[in-house]
C-alpha cells in the first residue's frame, strides 16, 4: 500500500510541475519579442560596457604609474584588489537578486499548489 501511495504522490507530482512549466512556457511565448529585444539591448550594453571598462582600467593603472610614482606590479595589484572587491559585491547583490527567478503566473500557482497539498487553503 506505502508503494502505491508514494507512485500516487509522485505521479501528483510530476503533473504540477508539468502545469508548472506549461504556464511558465506560455508566459514566455507570449512575450517572446519583448525578452528578445531586451537581450540584444542588454548585450549591446554589457559589450559596450566592458569595453569602458577595460579603457577606463587601462588608464588608471597609467595614472597610478605616473601620479603616485608606484611601480608596475604595484599598480597592477591595486587594481586587481579594487576588482576583486567590486566583483564580490556585485556577485552579492546579483545573488540576492536571482533567488527565486519565477515569472508572476508561475508563483501564484505553485503557492496555491503548496497550499493545496498541505491542506491549508
Amino acid at each position: 500500500m506505502g508503494r502505491s501511495t508514494f507512485g500516487k504522490v509522485t505521479e501528483l507530482m510530476s503533473s504540477v510541475m508539468d502545469l508548472h512549466v506549461k504556464i511558465a512556457l506560455q508566459e514566455a511565448s507570449r512575450e517572446k519579442r519583448r525578452l528578445i529585444g531586451g537581450a540584444v539591448f542588454l548585450g549591446m550594453g554589457i559589450t559596450l560596457a566592458t569595453f569602458a571598462g577595460v579603457a577606463a582600467q587601462i588608464a588608471l593603472l597609467l595614472w597610478l604609474h605616473q601620479s603616485l610614482a608606484w611601480s608596475w606590479l604595484n599598480c597592477a595589484l591595486a587594481l586587481a584588489g579594487l576588482n576583486l572587491a567590486l566583483s564580490g559585491l556585485f556577485l552579492r547583490i546579483g545573488g540576492g537578486m536571482l533567488k527565486a527567478p519565477f515569472l508572476p503566473e508561475t508563483r501564484l500557482g505553485i503557492t496555491r499548489t503548496t497550499r493545496a497539498l498541505t491542506g491549508r487553503f
